[in-house]
């Protein structure tokens, strides 16, 4: 009975997940390749290397972006890729209005060793053609291009998918642990030579074995994107975890859009703060500054630069400091503190193909098509022994007939 039920769970839920998991299998094995074809697409938004020479700090950065964008009184810098600075802004206020001044776009790109202005863009907006191919892609995986709705339907598909996991990993069991290993083989296996059902149904529930490990962390890691309300209690539940967003700065009283620390000031304060974070919790500082931006909001400075606590290729160890006197207010490290939090760190690379080189690259591209691949032929199944219970169900009238 137990059985049935559970079948009868994992065949609606596959059906209802089954547009959605197509579009986040294909859009995520697009996204698995991000960087190579956003080069691909928007080469203009990359400089040309220049093998020798120094790339200008993050401070010089931001004093030339904020130059070019007269609007705008603060900045975010950040150089993740080694051609190419992403910089975003806060826009002033229009003393005539009240109301922050519309810059007309949302992302900007520096030449890292010039300081020159790459390009411009309203991230994702596809009115402005092809070089918002990629961010729309990306947005049509996170939130189905529809705001806070999408955002939160695919919350709830994640969270349905990772207890789907289960309930499927359960059904391929034998129904009894007489020879038990005997009977569970076949289910690891595709007998290529049988049906097309047949053949349906073996990649269907083999696939699913042999994958099962990465399907449950690209569920789970979904619902840590998408519905942090049921992440965040079952992660604290199980594991020492604290919640990324407690060590976010609290608003100031007022809005501070000139702190004491210039730019140059603010760089080195960061960079003196994580080295004494480096020496007081035990980890390296492996390379220079890779971002750092200043929020009138909260009076404070961020810093990041890789460690030896980043999970994945892209820093996310930070200090924030204050923006007038240099004082700590807070630090993050992705790993090593709590298990919980080293968890989802691991979690969010693993998901965004941050780790493991091409090789892994790939595999998470693959994964998106395998993904596409189990609800269609989850979809095939039904429609198949839907079609035969209709055909069951009208036979004892055509024989009575």
């Amino acid at each position: 009975m137990a059985r049935q039920v559970f079948v009868f769970i994992h065949r609606w839920a596959g059906l209802l997940m089954t547009v959605f998991l197509i579009l986040v299998g294909l859009t995520g094995s697009l996204l698995a390749f991000y960087d190579d074809l956003e080069r691909l697409v928007t080469p203009q938004f990359f400089a040309t290397p220049r093998p020798g020479e120094s790339r200008l700090d993050l401070s010089t950065l931001a004093e030339r972006a904020l130059a070019a964008v007269p609007q705008a009184s603060s900045a975010s810098v950040v150089v993740f890729r080694p051609d190419q600075a992403d910089v975003r802004f806060t826009a002033r206020k229009d003393p005539a209005t009240g109301k922050p001044y519309d810059l007309g776009f949302t992302q900007f790109f520096m030449d890292p060793w010039t300081g020159q202005e790459l390009g411009r863009r309203n991230w994702a907006d596809l009115s402005e053609g092809w070089i918002n191919l990629m961010p729309f892609i990306y947005k049509l995986h996170m939130e189905l291009a529809l705001g806070l709705t999408g955002y939160w339907i695919l919350g709830i598909v994640a969270l349905l998918w990772t207890l789907d996991c289960f309930i499927g990993f359960y059904l391929t069991l034998p129904v009894t642990t007489i020879s038990f290993w005997r009977r569970w083989k076949p289910s690891w296996l595709v007998k290529w030579l049988a049906g097309a059902y047949r053949v349906n149904f073996d990649l269907h529930r083999a696939s699913g074995l042999w994958l099962w490990p990465m399907l449950l962390i690209f569920a789970w890691s979904s619902v840590m994107f998408n519905l942090d309300s049921v992440y965040r209690p079952a992660m604290q539940f199980f594991f020492d975890y604290v919640p990324p967003s407690e060590a976010l700065p609290a608003r100031a009283p007022q809005p501070n859009d000139h702190p004491h620390l210039d730019w140059r000031a603010a760089q080195q304060a960061g960079a003196r703060l994580m080295a004494e974070q480096a020496a007081i919790q035990g980890f390296a500082v492996t390379g220079g500054p890779a971002g750092l931006s200043y929020d009138p909001d909260t009076g404070e400075y961020f810093y990041c630069a890789p460690t030896s606590l980043d999970a994945s290729y892209e820093p996310r160890t930070s200090v924030m400091f204050d923006g007038d006197t240099g004082a700590l207010k807070s630090w993050f490290g992705p790993t090593g503190q709590h298990g919980g939090n080293t968890i989802s760190a691991w979690l969010r690379a693993l998901h965004m193909a941050n780790v493991f080189g091409l090789v892994y690259r790939i595999l998470v591209c693959v994964l998106g098509l395998v993904i596409t691949m189990l609800s269609v032929t989850g979809v095939y199944i039904w429609w198949k022994k839907r079609k035969a219970r209709r055909f069951n169900a009208r036979r004892p009238q055509a024989v009575r007939s």
